[in-house]
């Protein structure tokens, strides 16, 4: 079964923000529209079963009631599953993520924590809650 729950973080930047998470994190297009004049209206991009739906913080109605971490820092992160944590921090590094918890081993596998350009909290590692249900 896929994921049912798909993460919609909003950006000040969303082509910006879409260009990094692809640099960064490893994430692919799935599916971009636009409107007429070009303005981004929808997004979904895929890393392995994950998927995330950035969105702008702007004037549009749905824009309005998301916002973008500010001053006070994130209220939540992202975890995301990777095979190769090691290789994944250092492309996250060398694409400008701050990366704020270095690669550590854990007694349920190896990850690190980072910054997007916008401040938002991701993490990504080797355990996989669902690996032991079977799923």
């Amino acid at each position: 079964m896929r994921p049912q729950l798909i993460p919609v973080p909003g950006y000040r930047d969303l082509p910006k923000a879409i260009d990094f998470l692809v640099e960064a994190f490893g994430f692919e297009r799935h599916a971009v529209y636009e409107d007429e004049r070009g303005n981004l209206q929808h997004v979904e991009l895929v890393l392995g079963g994950a998927m995330v739906m950035p969105a702008p913080v702007d004037g549009t109605e749905y824009g309005r009631l998301l916002r973008a971490v500010d001053d006070a820092g994130p209220t939540g992160g992202y975890y995301v599953v990777v095979d190769d944590v090691a290789a994944h921090e250092e492309r996250a590094r060398s694409a400008g993520a701050q990366i704020v918890i270095p690669l550590r081993e854990q007694e349920y596998g190896t990850d690190y924590t980072c910054r997007d350009l916008d401040g938002h909290l991701w993490t990504f590692g080797t355990y996989d809650p669902w690996a032991s249900t079977g799923e």
